[in-house]
């Protein structure tokens, strides 16, 4: 990685854990922060990672390991409402590198994509519907809702994505680290049971 895209990733990752942003507007902030061109090559998401688990490494180990149980429990919560939809959660709560200022992402592979929204409401939680960028590059349909986490003692922000039945497939291929990107719920419970070992 060349000086600048470090220097990027490094003000992006201090951006993502210090304020919550998401990878994409930190890459673009730091980019105007550092008063870089704009045409400036921007780092990848696996390099602006890296430097987050540095950066949470070196001023939040003392904090962020107890955040992160909080932010999977919540998903847990959340992923248990929503068994029916065969949920999957991604994202730093997944990865491991979420702190209290992090969002929540649950992706739902529905039969129906309305399916979901019905049962939001046959539960009366107040949601947004909104759209956002899925995994492949595409549109999706958020259900955006606002958590309250005890163990936090503030309320979190849950996106349920709303992906079609036949997404499951190319959902659980490897990313470029060789990792799997989301979990089911067996899988995060077994995240929580190892983080109890610890």
């Amino acid at each position: 990685m060349d000086t600048s895209k470090r220097e990027i990733a490094a003000a992006a990752a201090r951006l993502v854990v210090e304020e919550g942003l998401e990878y994409g507007p930190a890459k673009r902030r730091a980019l105007r922060d550092l008063g870089l061109p704009t045409r400036t090559a921007l780092p990848n998401n696996d390099e602006v990672e890296a430097e987050v688990r540095e950066y949470i490494e070196l001023f939040c180990a003392d904090t962020q390991p107890q955040e992160l149980h909080a932010l999977r429990l919540l998903a847990l919560e959340w992923m248990e409402r929503m068994a029916a939809f065969r949920p999957h959660v991604g994202g730093a709560v997944w990865h491991g590198t979420a702190t209290r200022l992090s969002d929540i992402y649950i992706q739902l592979f529905c039969d129906d994509s309305k399916s979901a929204e019905i049962a939001l409401i046959d539960h009366h939680v107040d949601y947004e519907p909104r759209m956002v960028t899925g995994f492949h590059g595409e549109q999706v349909e958020a259900l955006s809702v606002h958590a309250s986490s005890r163990a936090l003692g503030e309320e979190i922000g849950v996106h349920l994505l709303v992906y079609d039945l036949d997404d499951l497939r190319g959902a659980l291929k490897p990313d470029a680290q060789g990792r799997v990107p989301r979990g089911d719920l067996p899988a995060l419970r077994r995240l929580i049971e190892r983080e109890k070992d610890k």
